[in-house]
């Protein structure tokens, strides 16, 4: 049976997450088991040329659907991810601006301007991606331990550079 948000309790206004293994997209639900969600241009296709279509984009579209077509045979949940930092705006105003949107072709970034981007500034009135900072976390983590090894290396080198010529001034 194809996947209702009414069985989840949604209500229009109520942010989606689709977990599609290597990212997590998101819609906004309008009601009717409908959501409005930005969709790079291809990204219906296979799973690694969605994925490079969304860092190669920047360009989207605006479309409203039903929630399986949306979903497919990806996991899903409502997640209103920023409630507690953010109050939400009225849930007419957000299906209201959200269906006013649909078929627009917007700008895409999938570090600055994304589906998460999108659906937060339509239930907060600002554009926010957790999934983008935690992933900048990562990064920033990533390149913090490459400099510490680099420079891990370099003081290790040097010592043993150092012993070196230690050893040759007193072979003299």
């Amino acid at each position: 049976m194809a996947p209702t948000l009414f069985d989840h309790g949604a209500k229009p206004g109520d942010l989606i997450e689709i977990f599609r293994g290597t990212y997590e997209h998101w819609a906004a639900y309008i009601g009717g088991n409908e959501v409005v969600h930005l969709i790079p241009p291809s990204e219906n296709s296979g799973p690694f040329d969605s994925l490079l279509m969304l860092l190669d984009s920047s360009r989207a579209q605006v479309r409203r659907q039903k929630i399986w077509e949306v979903v497919g045979p990806h996991r899903f949940e409502i997640n209103n991810l920023l409630d507690h930092k953010y109050e939400p705006r009225q849930r007419c105003d957000i299906v209201r601006d959200a269906c006013t949107l649909v078929s627009q072709e917007l700008p895409y970034n999938a570090a600055t301007n994304n589906c998460e981007h999108f659906v937060t500034k339509l239930r907060y009135g600002e554009s926010e991606s957790l999934q983008v900072n935690r992933a900048a976390v990562i990064g920033g983590a990533a390149v913090v331990g490459v400099g510490i090894v680099a420079l891990g290396a370099a003081l290790f080198a040097s010592l043993l550079k150092d012993d070196d010529d230690n050893k040759r001034r007193h072979h003299k």
